[in-house]
């Protein structure tokens, strides 16, 4: 049978769709190309190939003294603790705002049909709660962590504590924002029953909702705990503490050897988190 609907909705053919979209994505990589002045070439130039070969040579062989690897316990220890409290910070702050923010929990389906239909001022009064969480959320996640740490170290100082706020505001814009993925995803006809047996709202997230999303928002949580292990090194540049501190120290001074020394300890470190988020995700 013939599609009695041949075109998009804004009247441009179907079978054009493909060459206009081609054609746009080629001139927005070009022009991308050429402002970011992307010149791989660059590394094989006389200049390129000296600095590179500095660098490699001087990372080589890799600090190993005793001595150096004793004083790297504890920034080691220390960003492992900045993502841990920074993950836990951010689930705290986006769990709440997530749920407020998930439209099928306040102001449309099945769930709020019959409450809201013929009360435009009930209407009104769940919807704003519902914008102003999903505004917040924006705000929190469009601030790069790094500015945020710039933001803490001038308010806290300098150390560990301004990494974890830092990781805890961004971070929880973002899982506050998949977190009402999540929850406006799942299936509703478990919730729907559940109405039907005449539980309340609380009664429904917790026996239908929490139960159905909670696989997929333990294991973004952890992915995102990963990801905040090697943020916590990064915000050490800016004076935030961990690695990343260390990182700068020893850039500073060229000690190229200490640096790949330290690179190596963030690896171990974040193919040990990987694991370990593996493992828990296997026994969901």
């Amino acid at each position: 049978m013939k599609d009695p609907t041949p075109a998009f909705t804004s009247g441009f053919p179907r079978s054009k769709f493909p060459y206009l979209f081609t054609v746009v994505f080629v001139i927005v990589f070009i022009g991308s190309w050429r402002k970011a002045e992307v010149n791989p070439l660059i590394f094989f130039e006389s200049g390129g190939r000296q600095h590179l070969l500095k660098l490699l040579v001087g990372s080589f062989p890799p600090e190993h003294s005793r001595e150096f690897l004793s004083l790297m316990v504890q920034p080691a220890l220390e960003t492992i603790q900045i993502s841990l409290i920074g993950t836990l910070i951010a689930v705290l702050i986006g769990f709440p705002l997530g749920i407020v923010a998930t439209s099928t929990v306040n102001v449309r389906g099945i769930l709020n049909e019959a409450e809201i239909q013929g009360a435009p001022l009930r209407y009104v009064l769940r919807f704003l709660p519902y914008v102003s969480a999903r505004g917040i959320l924006s705000l929190l996640r469009s601030i790069p962590e790094f500015v945020w740490a710039f933001i803490f170290v001038r308010a806290v100082g300098l150390g560990p504590f301004p990494g974890v706020l830092a990781i805890g505001v961004a971070y929880g814009g973002m899982l506050g924002k998949v977190y009402s993925e999540i929850f406006e995803g799942v299936n509703p006809r478990p919730l729907e029953a559940l109405q039907s047996t005449g539980a309340n709202k609380l009664q429904i997230f917790f026996y239908g909702w929490l139960p159905q999303a909670l696989p997929n928002v333990v294991s973004y949580t952890l992915y995102r705990w990963e990801c905040a292990v090697r943020t916590s090194a990064i915000l050490g540049l800016v004076g935030a503490g961990g690695l990343g501190q260390q990182i700068e120290i020893s850039m500073r001074m060229f000690n190229f050897h200490e640096v790949f020394t330290i690179l190596i300890i963030l690896f171990v470190l974040v193919g040990t988190v990987d694991y370990l988020s593996a493992k828990v995700r296997a026994m969901l």
